[in-house]
Parts: C-alpha cells; structure tokens; sequence
C-alpha cells in the first residue's frame, strides 16, 4: 500500500522530542516491509536541510484569507533515511531555525497542511493512508473528507497518532476562513468548547486512532486536558501500540558516537570504558554509580523535581553516587541545576542544552537513568537506556509502565508510583544498594539488553490498522 507520514518533525531533519525519533524510524520499517512510503515535513532551517540534496518536484500556492503563500515540495534526492522525505518550503513561514515558539504557528501549521493535500490531491496516484502526527496535522482528516477541493481523496483512509495529547493546537472561529471551502453543516466537527481543536479534530474525523502506548490509551481516557469524553467516545477505533526504537541507530555494538563498542557479553568492561570517559569529561568518579537524567526541564517530565531531589541524593549519599543531567527548557529549573554545581562539585554536573552525541555517550556510560515523569505518552530514553545496559528509574506513568518492571518483581528496572522527591531518592537509594550486589546488578543490566523494542514488531501493528480501515471502506 501507498503511505503518506504527515509530520511536524522528522529525525534527523527537525527533532524537538520523541515524534521525531518515531516518524523517522517507523517509515523505514514499514518500506522494507514492502511498502511504498513517503514522509512529508516542513522546510525548517536546519543542519540537516543545509547539508542534503534536493530537488524541487512541485510548485504551487496556498491562501489562508487574504495571504497567499506560494510553496514549493522538495524530494530529498538520495532517500538516505531509508523511504522518500518531502519538505513543503513555505519561506515567509518555515525558514526558521525552531521548529515550534512562534506567534503564528497556527498559520504555519494550517498552511503546511493545506499544502500538503494540494500536493497529494494533485499526484497521478491516489495514497491509502495518511497518517497523520499530533495535532500539527489534524485538520487533514476533516479536509480529505469535507473540503470540495479534495473531493478526489475521499477513498484515502486517515489515521491520527497521538504523541502528546496534552498539546492540542487551540484557535478560534475567527480564523474559519483560513481553511478550505467545505460545507457549513459539518462544521461540529470542528468545534470543541466554543473554539476548534486540531487535536480534537482529527480524533473525530479520522478512520483510526492510535497512542504510542496501551497504557496512555488508558490514561487519555481519564487525564487529557479536557478531551477525556471524547477519546472514551472513540475507544472502538482506538488502538495504543508501543513505540519502537530503531535499532540500526541505537546499538550499542555499532555506535560510533560512544568511546567503546560492546555486546550483552562484553557489556561490563564495554560499558565501564564509556563510563570512564564520560566521568572524565564532567570530572566524576567512575568508582561510582552514575545517575543520569536526559530530556526537557519541564514538569510533565518531572523536571522541577530534579534541583531538590538531586541534592537531596546527594547529601544523603555524597561518598557514593554521581549525578548527570543533560537537559534544557524552563530557565528557572536550569538556573537551580547550574547553582548545584557549587555544593557538589566532584559528584554532580549538568550540560543545558541538547548534544545528540553526548546523549548517546550518556546512555553508553551510565548506570541508571532517571525518568521521573508526570506525562510520559511512551517514553523512548527507557528503551535508548535498556538497550544499552542502563537501569532505567521511573514512574509508573503512560509507556513507562508498560516498559519497565520493578526489580523486585523480577524486573529490568526501579519503579516508584508518585512524581515526588521523596519517591525519586527511595528510588535511588534503592539503586545504589542494587549496584553494590553485582551479580544482580549485570543480571538486570543484561536482562534489559536483551528485550525486543524493534521496530519490526511495532510496524506490522500499524499495517494491520490501515488493512483493517481500508477493509472497512468506512466514508
């Protein structure tokens, strides 16, 4: 079947979070399983757009009101990521080096979806699928089924992966005009509250529903910033499958960006090299466990409990832990990590910001990671973490706990029920006691390398959606 990804973010081209890291692995996946897919993204500014060939392979113009924005499709030509990517160049909107944080990002993101059915509607082929990635890309569903000027894309079927569920892409009526001509009498579809909720939107209007974890099915069920009735209304076309993590990129044995290469087998010495290189360039003991922190400082992912609960740690086990953060988002949070420094010089540092190479050195070279989550819709730093032989510390929230087992359940990890400093240096006071039994300790380590997360399994789950809602021949 032909498959269109329709996408806010793409790794490597733009990458903010975890839909990055899922749109451009599992496209891949589903073309060597025989498929025709194709991935379209906007044209952001970034070093990977900078860097790669491209060819323009459509030309055409949009209008939101009274702007009219000519666009461009550029075809990355040597289809290095493993599928066809495709970026809708919309200079006045996207050649910006951010991905998101502008003040008319709904124009940006209404546009690049107007696009992109422009496009698609104007092809000699018709696609079976649009799958379609958050709410940056929720009107589609409504458009391919309503607006007269895709009526040649009524037999499509569309599919909405929810990522996040709490980021909704709120505007309001006034901004009713922007979109294309469709009849008024389908306009409830739209409405959620008195405004129109991309999220929303697309949850209604698609042929299929997926989260990126069973457990955040559950979850969005009763927590999702105000659309919990609505995604109870559609649990019969509504399915959580597991992400997956690829692993021709996390693979411990063929990593180039870590210091040493190494196996299930030769992860204790492997292992134990990477960490000693990591503790050297942030001036940390590698006598010592390390406890790892990589993601954004925000509270959804327990990033406000991090200054606290660090020092806490710290004071309670100053002879014999290591903590490392790697991080960025609310200044507040960095400020409070970067003053740790001062008192724990020799056992804490933090890098603000993100570096992929060092995530990946991280991963390589530590011996826990701490996910302490209030929001975690899947959760990827577990499986990166698992993969590479580092217990995973977490809260039993979203893909987290369908991911990690608590140890003493005969599990790959250390599980806590509460987002709270408290829980989070139980935990770790829990794990420097696991890390001085060490044949326990390489048991568990082992025992996560050695669990399936591919792709290879998470992508025939997908096909069994789209043949499920192309079967169904639902309008």
């Amino acid at each position: 079947m032909e498959i269109f990804h329709i996408s806010a973010e793409c790794y490597p081209m733009a990458k903010v979070g975890g839909l990055a890291d899922v749109v451009g692995a599992l496209p891949k996946y589903q073309k060597n399983a025989g498929h025709e897919v194709r991935v379209v993204v906007p044209c952001y500014d970034t070093k990977f757009r900078n860097e790669n060939d491209f060819e323009r392979v459509h030309q055409g113009s949009i209008s939101l009101g009274d702007f009219d924005f000519p666009f461009s499709i550029l075809k990355e030509i040597n289809d290095k990521l493993g599928y066809e990517l495709y970026l809708i160049e919309i200079e006045e909107l996207f050649n910006r080096s951010n991905v998101y944080g502008y003040e008319d990002d709904i124009e940006r993101f209404l546009s690049f979806q107007i696009a992109a059915l422009d496009w698609i509607s104007s092809r000699n082929t018709i696609p079976d699928i649009i799958n379609c990635h958050d709410h940056h890309t929720g009107l589609i569903p409504f458009m391919v089924k309503y607006a007269y000027k895709y009526e040649n894309l009524r037999s499509v079927r569309t599919v909405i992966t929810i990522h996040n569920g709490l980021y909704q892409g709120w505007f309001g009526f006034d901004k009713l005009h922007y979109l294309p001509e469709f009849d008024l009498i389908h306009v409830g579809f739209l409405e959620w509250d008195h405004s129109i909720n991309s999220l929303a939107v697309g949850v209604k209007c698609a042929h299929a529903v997926t989260t990126v974890s069973p457990s955040y099915l559950n979850e969005i069920n009763i927590s999702a910033n105000g659309l919990e009735a609505l995604f109870r209304s559609v649990r019969d076309k509504s399915k959580g499958i597991l992400n997956g993590i690829d692993f021709e990129v996390w693979n411990p044995f063929k990593d180039q960006m870590i210091a040493e290469n190494y196996s299930v087998e030769t992860s204790e010495s492997g292992k134990q090299k990477n960490k000693e290189k990591l503790c050297e360039q942030f001036d940390l003991d590698p006598a010592k466990p390390l406890f790892s922190f990589i993601g954004r400082l925000f509270e959804e992912k327990g990033g406000d409990l991090l200054p606290q609960a660090s020092a806490l740690a710290l004071s309670e086990n100053y002879e014999n832990i290591n903590i490392l953060i790697l991080g960025s988002g609310n200044s507040a949070i960095e400020e409070q990590l970067i003053q740790l420094r001062n008192d724990y010089n020799g056992n804490y540092s933090v890098f603000i910001g993100y570096n992929e190479e060092l995530a990946h050195l991280i991963y390589a070279g530590s011996d826990y990671i701490l996910m302490p989550s209030r929001v975690e819709p899947c959760g990827l730093n577990q499986m990166y973490a698992l993969r590479y032989g580092t217990i995973p510390i977490v809260r039993r929230t979203g893909g987290l706990r369908d991911t990690v087992i608590d140890f003493g359940d005969n599990g790959n990890g250390i599980c806590h029920d509460q987002a709270s400093v408290g829980d989070i240096c139980y935990s770790i006071n829990r794990a420097v006691k696991l890390y001085d039994d060490k044949i326990n300790f390489y048991k568990i380590r082992k025992m996560g390398m050695g669990i399936d997360h591919s792709w290879e399994r998470v992508c025939q789950e997908y096909i069994e959606i789209y043949t499920l809602i192309i079967e169904k021949n639902e309008v």
